[in-house]
């Protein structure tokens, strides 16, 4: 006679612990793109060359979708001392600033740093500070521009 190895019941917490972790695993949907810094005068005289935006290693982060009206706003225009909305998650661009990060469908607000304060310069029609959406089923494909040291 064989004796049981294993009671089925012990193995119940853990079929819901891996199944709980399935939709994230399993997930096929989020952002990726590059985050890009952009220095200098990037509008030259006629025949003068602009500066290339360069790839920017550093890190995204992200947030529930933000309005202006929720942030607390520093003293030069676009860079934030605290944003008053929930942190979801955040990513490290490798050299070539390139990212990808898995996210359930939804809005979201992204925001690079500057020393300690948070930075974005892109805003829709409703004052949405840099708003991106997440598409189920997809990855959105996106272009973070950090240009705090730009000219235009």
């Amino acid at each position: 006679m064989i004796k049981k190895l294993v009671n089925p019941l012990l193995l119940l917490p853990l079929v819901i612990f891996l199944s709980s972790y399935t939709c994230i695993f399993g997930r096929k949907e989020g952002l990726k793109g590059n985050i890009y810094r952009v220095q200098g005068n990037q509008m030259p005289a006629p025949g003068e060359p602009s500066t290339r935006p360069q790839p920017f290693q550093t890190t995204l982060y992200i947030y529930e979708l933000t309005n202006a009206s929720q942030v607390k706003n520093a003293a030069q225009a676009s860079f934030y001392t605290a944003i008053n909305t929930k942190f979801i998650k955040e990513v490290r661009s490798d050299k070539k600033g390139a990212f990808k990060i898995k996210l359930p469908p939804g809005q979201y607000s992204l925001f690079v740093k500057k020393d300690n304060l948070f930075y974005a310069n892109v805003y829709d029609d409703k004052n949405n500070i840099a708003p991106v959406a997440v598409i189920k089923g997809q990855y959105t494909i996106v272009e973070v521009k950090a240009d705090y040291g730009a000219i235009y």
